[in-house]
């Protein structure tokens, strides 16, 4: 089998159809590819949802439970059911073209040193895209459009896990995704993708293909300010956890939230520039609490 489509999915049923029925869609020989869901602890119908298509493909699509609550327990267990030569993960809340698997696996087999590949991701914004929103955090929602041809991407930029694919063979030698990284249920931990292909890359290519878009749901309660900014101050979590440094990390994020609160005393009527300086600061405090966090846990 060339492919496995891995969607990982928690609490998503009624997104997670349309993600299922764009995976079949594929103008790709249906029986060199399978589709497997890993619902990681849903409570809602995304069993009874998974299992309809079950029955009506049986050779195509199949259904996993993960116990182990954490996008990168569930991508892991993806990995070791997989049945493929590539994983290709899509996101819940994703739908790809039609040309999709050809795009990424053409990518593949033209070197055996591309372990990675990643495509275009195009935004569906529910709500409409926010004024306020600076140009370049556009990429924490999930949104690439790289290279308008096949472009090979050098550290640190790399693919975003709602559209990327892995040669499964790399596995065997490297460790999988950091159970410590990564979603956890509501929460908005991330860096699990950057961290292994940041580990991948010490002996295979990483490319992005503008031939494998996908299109990306962006949910209307995530164009707010206030899920902006939470979604900030994770993301200083998140780097602060996977930092070595956690001594300069600590004491740089506060540097940063005590300029920032200056800076946001003289910015009273120019919104982007109040938000730029409020990214500062939650970025700041995210920081500080993966610092703690992590010698909490150590």
């Amino acid at each position: 089998m060339k492919a496995t489509i891995a969607i990982c999915t928690y609490n998503r049923a009624n997104d997670l159809e349309l993600a299922i029925r764009s995976g079949l869609d594929q103008d790709f020989d249906p029986e060199a590819f399978e589709i497997i869901v890993v619902d990681n602890r849903s409570t809602d119908h995304t069993a009874e949802l998974v299992g309809k298509f079950s029955e009506s493909h049986p050779s195509q699509v199949r259904y996993i439970y993960e116990e182990n609550l954490g996008l990168s327990y569930a991508r892991n267990r993806a990995m070791s059911e997989a049945r493929g030569e590539y994983i290709l993960f899509l996101d819940d809340d994703a739908i790809a073209s039609k040309q999709w698997i050809k795009g990424l696996l053409d990518v593949f087999e033209s070197d055996p040193l591309v372990g990675v590949v990643g495509g275009r991701i195009d935004p569906i914004w529910e709500g409409g895209e926010p004024d306020w929103l600076p140009h370049e955090y556009k990429t924490l929602y999930t949104v690439l459009d790289y290279s308008d041809k096949l472009t090979e991407m050098k550290a640190p930029a790399i693919p975003f896990g709602a559209n990327v694919a892995f040669r499964l063979s790399m596995f065997k030698e490297f460790k999988p995704f950091r159970v410590d990284l990564g979603r956890v249920g509501t929460n908005l931990l991330s860096n699990e993708e950057s961290e292994l292909i940041g580990r991948l890359r010490q002996k295979y290519k990483v490319y992005y293909t503008p031939n494998a878009p996908v299109k990306h749901k962006i949910a209307k309660d995530r164009s707010t300010k206030k899920w902006f900014l939470r979604r900030i101050y994770w993301q200083g979590v998140s780097d602060a956890i996977r930092s070595e440094k956690k001594t300069n990390v600590f004491l740089k994020s506060n540097v940063k939230i005590a300029l920032a609160g200056v800076g946001l005393l003289f910015s009273f009527f120019n919104v982007r520039s109040r938000v730029k300086l409020m990214v500062k600061i939650l970025y700041g405090n995210g920081a500080i609490a993966g610092v703690l966090r992590t010698y909490k846990g150590a």
